[in-house]
């Protein structure tokens, strides 16, 4: 299945989320890249045990990158799908979710502690509301 999500759109999304004060100061200087791959459970779960050791399907991961190009996300489709249905949002807002929750772990952050969770949560609703992607409430 393909997903119908524009090229244009996941970079507005990203592009938006970057404006964000906290996330703009790590950033580095001049232009970078992110690469976004939109796959299905069954490849996020081979990659999730193949790099993270773990046999279990997730809906995005993260991989660092170097230099200029900050890293690779790798989203699950059927995953977007199936948790837009289950909050009752747009599959495009739990795509931005998604785009962005990567985004931020790209640049450091984690959600390992309460007060972390807190913070990622905070900075993810920012970003999507500079998108005007309201997430349901529950989400997050």
């Amino acid at each position: 299945m393909r997903a119908p999500v524009t090229t244009a759109f996941t970079r507005s999304v990203l592009r938006r989320a970057a404006t964000l004060p906290e996330v703009s100061a790590r950033l580095p200087d001049g232009p970078c890249s992110i690469a976004v791959r939109i796959t299905g459970d069954d490849d996020l779960r081979r990659l999730n045990h193949q790099y993270a050791g773990l046999d279990a399907v997730t809906d995005v991961l993260s991989f660092a990158g170097s230099e200029d190009h900050l890293g690779d996300l790798a989203i699950s489709w059927t995953a977007v799908l199936r948790q837009a249905g289950e909050y009752g949002h747009p599959p495009e807002t739990e795509f931005g979710l998604l785009c962005v929750h990567g985004f931020l772990h790209l640049l450091g952050w984690d959600h390992a502690t309460a007060p972390e969770r807190r913070e990622m949560t905070r900075l993810t609703v920012s970003a999507l509301e500079l998108s005007k992607l309201k997430l349901a409430p529950g989400r997050l």
